[in-house]
This record gives structure tokens, sequence and C-alpha cells, in this order.
């Protein structure tokens, strides 16, 4: 997963709190790093300082001992034989008497003076001296070498950085790590959410057994699923015993008009009676059948008939179909319809959805209407549309019409239950179409886009979802497509 997605491991909040903990413990060590590192020095300032001192007053007591003679003499020793400190001694014109430094800084107290290496004259050497004026009038020097503090220093920095580069390493490794792992549990819960609405509601989220939080979060998630599929379960099965319960004694009714009706050929306005009553119970049995489909296709049972079909042929099918029966009305019935189109999908309920539009213009429209039918490739994307001149749909119904059952006032009068374009809105959901209701300028544009083609079937068999708008949402005047959501 890292590998294939790598830039997803640095957006995550385990991510960016690891690196959050390790800019915390960069700062922390780099304070402490301070605090240590100026204990040392000044306990190395200390130890020179103690021993250039304490040098100066064993010479200052042996002058006053032994006299100048013996001083002279002493400093030279010590150049030779103990050769780790610096001296400098002057009588009182200033001419050198003894010691290592080829000169020293007339300013009494302590002093940092820079002189050549002999040894690598391209770097000087620094030395912290102390000069101090004895009885006599001599001026004695001592110095110390400041290379061991300079090794200190250079020393502490360089581990110090060394320190920050692997601990800042270690935090990015543990970070990635974390990260990958917070995005596998998340991933598993994200599995679980596609196959549900991919309609396969025995899917559950994995449980690890450590108890920990995700796995008291997947628990949690998997009790509200087995809650929600008990429910829907329920709310289905009652729905579907209704509508059959339902069903079959309207059956049983339709079956006595019909033979109710043989009996009464000579009874005209018994006659009128019994098909009224018959087209009524037709129109009821249709009611109950459209439900039951809707509720199918809306618990994503159908998506087991998906393959891959010819859109361009499908769409050129139904509009045949729907040619003669628009001449027959008085309308037009017209087709343009890119060649070689395919989609991921079931074919049987493209038709249907497509049949439904086709049919509700031309139930709707007035003689002289016509009715285009187009499905064309929009730089990779399929855009579909069924589209009239006749007189539309007002701008406040146009949201509404795919509810169940919303007819608008000027059809009540024809024949239909209101379920026609609810079914389109099933279909539509269940293969990732955004399906838009728009102003045709004049009459209504039923506008679909199929936003996955058949290399990305596995994505149409998951929607993020649908959402239907308006045209008097949108700011386009023909076609706006709304990302799912």
């Amino acid at each position: 997963m890292f590998f294939a997605r790598p830039f997803r491991i640095f957006r995550t909040a385990s991510f960016a709190l690891a690196l959050l903990y390790a800019a915390l413990f960069a700062s922390s060590a780099v304070v402490l790093g301070g605090i240590v590192y100026w204990t040392v020095q000044n306990s190395v300032d200390r130890q020179m300082t103690t021993r250039i001192e304490g040098e100066l007053r064993l010479l200052e007591l042996l002058l006053q001992s032994e006299g100048a003679s013996e001083l002279v003499r002493e400093v030279q020793q010590r150049v030779v034989y103990a050769g780790n400190l610096e001296y400098f001694l002057a009588n009182a014109d200033g001419r050198r008497l003894a010691g290592s430094l080829p000169h020293a800084p007339r300013k009494l107290g302590w002093t940092d003076i820079t002189l050549p290496d002999q040894q690598n004259p391209d770097v000087p050497k620094k030395f912290r001296v102390k000069t101090k004026l004895l009885d006599n009038g001599y001026r004695i020097t001592v110095g110390d070498d400041l290379a061991p503090i300079r090794a200190i220093r250079h020393a502490f920095f360089e581990a110090l950085v060394w320190t920050l580069v692997a601990f800042l390493g270690l935090a990015l490794l543990g970070g990635i790590l974390l990260s990958n792992l917070f995005l596998r549990r998340v991933d598993a819960i994200s599995t679980t959410v596609a196959e549900i609405i991919e309609g396969n509601f025995d899917s559950r989220v994995p449980l690890r057994g450590t108890y920990d939080h995700f796995d008291r979060l997947s628990a949690s998630l998997n009790r509200m699923l087995d809650r929600i599929q008990l429910l829907m379960e329920t709310l289905s099965q009652i729905s579907n015993d209704i509508a059959h319960a339902l069903r079959t004694p309207l059956g049983r009714l339709r079956n006595k008009l019909e033979t109710a009706r043989l009996s009464a050929e000579r009874n005209p306005e018994a006659k009128e009676t019994i098909d009224a009553a018959l087209l009524e119970t037709d129109t009821i049995l249709d009611t109950f059948s459209a439900l039951l489909r809707i509720a199918q296709i809306e618990s994503g049972t159908r998506t087991a008939g998906f393959g891959e079909l010819d859109l361009s042929s499908l769409f050129e099918t139904v509009a045949d179909a729907f040619a003669t029966v628009a001449e027959e009305e008085g309308k037009t019935l017209t087709a343009n319809v890119a060649p070689k189109l395919t989609y991921w999908g079931d074919g049987d309920l493209l038709s249907e959805m497509l049949a439904n539009l086709i049919e509700n213009a031309i139930k709707h429209t007035p003689e002289g209407t016509t009715i285009e039918v187009s499905l064309t490739d929009q730089n990779g994307r399929l855009i579909a549309a069924v589209a009239d001149d006749g007189p539309g749909v007002p701008d406040q119904d146009r949201s509404r019409i795919f509810r169940r059952f919303y007819r608008l006032k000027q059809s009540l009068p024809k024949s239909g239950n209101g379920l026609g374009l609810a079914l389109v809105a099933a279909v539509a959901e269940l293969h990732g179409i955004e399906l838009v209701a728009q102003d045709n300028w004049p009459g209504l544009r039923m506008t679909m886009a199929f936003v996955s083609r058949v290399s990305q079937r596995a994505e149409v068999l998951a929607p993020a979802g649908m959402r239907l708008i308006s045209a008097k949402e949108s700011s386009e005047p023909m076609l706006h497509i709304v990302g799912a959501n």
C-alpha cells in the first residue's frame, strides 16, 4: 500500500502527529544538548583557569622564597619537562628571560591570543593566558591551548547533528509505519462501506482481536450494521409481505371482474363500470410491481447482472422501438447516437431507464413535439440526453419529479402512478449515473452523465452517490454535472 500510494501516507493524522512529536523531541534534545554543552564548557574553563592561577601562585611563591634566578631556571625547566602549559617571563624592561611563548600581552589579567603554529603555519593556535606583575617588577604570563575546548565544541555539535538526523529519520520511519498501519485499518472500514453500498449487506469490518481503539470502533460499526441490516430486512420483508398479500386478493378481484364482465355483455352500464374497475385494478397492480422493482434496484441486489454492453446499440434499439409510438401520437422522435460506445452495467435496467424517459416525454408533450435521444462521448465521458421542445417542467418542480408518486398538476388527468422517474433515478444511482433535469429552452432535457467507463467497472459497482438537481440550481444554460457525493 505504501509503495502504491506513498503520498497518501503523508496526509494522515498519525504521520502529522509523529512529525509533531519528532519536532518536540528534537527541540527538547537541542535544549538539553545546549545545557550539557554549557555545563561541560564551564567545567573545562574552570579547570583551565584553576590550573593557570595555581601555576602563577607557585611561581610567585618561588620568587619570594628562592629569588629571581631560581624563578628563571624553574620556568625554563617547566617549558622543557612539563610541556602542558605555555610560559613567558620578562624583566621590568620587557626583555624576555624565559618561556615557550614568543611574546605576551603587556595587559595584565586574562587575554586570548593567537600565535602561529610552527608545525602547521596555515592554522594558527589560540591560547588563553593570564599575565601578572611580580614583586620585583618581572612580568610572568602563563597560558593554555584552547584547542581541547574547540575539539570538545566540534565533537559536541557533530554528535548533536548526527543525533538529530538519526532521531528525525527514526521518527519519519515510525510515522510512515504508524500511518501505514492506520491506513490499513481505515481501508478495511472503507472496503466494508463500499461492499455495503454495492448491496452486500452481510459484509462486516474485520477485527484483529487487539481490543484497541480501532477494534472497538470496528465492533461498534459492525453492531450498527447488524442493527441496520435487521431493520432493513424487517422493513423489506414487511413491504414485500404487504405487496404480495395485496397482490393476491387484487388478482382474484381482477379475475372476478373479468368473469363479471363476460356475464354483463348485454348490460352496457354494468360493462362500463366493470371496465373502469378493471382499469383501476390494473393501475394498483402496476403500482405494486413498480414499488417492488424500485425496492429491488435500490437494495443493490441487481448488480449481479452487470457486464460489458454496447451502449450505442442499446440506445438505438430503444429509440427505434419508440419511434413508431411517437409517430402514432403525432410527435417526432430522432436519435443522435455515437457508434461503438461501451459501458459496464445491466442492459435490461438501462433499457428500462431510457424507455421510461422517452415514454415520459411522449406522454406529457402535445402533438407536433420533437423528441431527441442523444449519446455522445465528450472527452472520454459519456453524456446522454432525452430532450423535447414541449411545455417543459416549472423550475420549482424539477427537483421533485424524481420523488415517488409525485405528479405535476397538468399530468393528473392522465393515467400513471408517478413512479416512472423514481425508477429512472434508482437505476441511475445503481449505475453511478449523474441525472439532471434541465430547461431545454423550450421543453425539458433529461441529461445522463455516465461517470465511469468499462475500464472503471469496479468503481461503478460502488458509486459514491448521485445527486439530482434542477437547472435552476445550475449556472450553465445546458448541461451541469455535479460531482457525486
